[in-house]
């Protein structure tokens, strides 16, 4: 019997466009009705979940669509496991954060190329620049509401005077994605999980698999009653801590070789569709 789902968000609940379509948020919203404690997994930070799943958790209820929220969620996997909230409590139940001067020193040795650089401090989305920033605007919409564009992003990690959930880097082309390898090798205590065009960086402690079973050991969940759902790299590591492991149709080759079902593509509510498959009672 499964008793946690653990989704991913980008590429899996949401679509290729960023949304959460109608019937993957009800299948959701089923799963924990049937008692399933859902909790989003995801490399976002946590003032950058999905409106339509945070909506009446995360944010104040206004319409009566937002009020069937409640109750959705009460754990999340943020920052690719570098935090574990429990966000009735606000209460911090896991972290793994990449050390202040750490940070720093990587944004210096970035600052030279010609990368769009991007921060998570404290539940809170820093983006530098004002023309990445509406960029990210355009891309994500609502879910990129509570972006603060900085001028400077050394001088904010400077003030802020703490360590850092996670550092993104987005590059132009296959060579600036090299160039940023290349920096990062200098760097063991970090990792990385790349896409086609950014890279998010975390401690070397942190992962979605070490976020899943610290927040499994807190609520007393055996492996075999996990189940996940995800399509990237930094998903691999949830798939090890789980008992029942679902790929996106459009996850890469290595994830579906380690799943134990395949469903759907994120175009055509493949998450929903594993759900009401292999996970809803009804």
């Amino acid at each position: 019997m499964i008793k946690l789902l653990a989704v991913d968000m980008d590429g899996t609940c949401l679509d290729g466009r960023s949304r959460m379509t109608d019937r993957t948020l009800e299948t959701l919203r089923k799963a924990a009705k049937e008692g399933i404690t859902v909790v989003p997994c995801t490399g976002r930070n946590l003032g950058c979940v999905p409106h339509r799943l945070a909506a009446g958790v995360l944010r104040e209820s206004k319409t009566e669509d937002d009020k069937k929220n409640q109750g959705l969620f009460r754990y999340a996997i943020t920052s690719n496991g570098a935090m574990v909230t429990d966000v009735k409590e606000k209460k911090t139940l896991f972290q793994a954060l990449i050390k202040q001067e750490d940070a720093l020193s990587i944004v210096s040795a970035c600052s030279q190329e010609k990368f769009g650089v991007a921060a998570h401090v404290k539940h809170r989305y820093f983006a530098q620049g004002k023309l990445f920033t509406s960029a990210g605007r355009i891309v994500y919409g609502k879910d990129a509401a509570a972006v603060c564009c900085v001028r400077d992003m050394e001088a904010i990690l400077v003030r802020g005077g703490c360590d850092v959930e996670e550092l993104q880097f987005y590059f132009p082309t296959s060579k600036g994605k090299m160039k940023l390898k290349e920096i990062l090798s200098r760097y063991p205590q970090v990792k990385a999980a790349y896409t086609g065009i950014y890279a998010e960086v975390f401690s070397a402690e942190a992962s979605k698999g070490n976020g899943l079973k610290a927040l499994a050991s807190y609520l007393g969940v055996e492996k075999e009653e996990i189940a996940c759902i995800g399509d990237g790299e930094n998903d691999q590591f949830m798939f090890d801590e789980s008992g029942l492991k679902i790929a996106m149709g459009n996850a890469g080759e290595t994830l579906k070789m380690q799943a134990d079902y395949v469903t759907l593509s994120n175009r055509h509510d493949g998450a929903a569709e594993a759900i009401e498959k292999y996970i809803l009672s009804i």
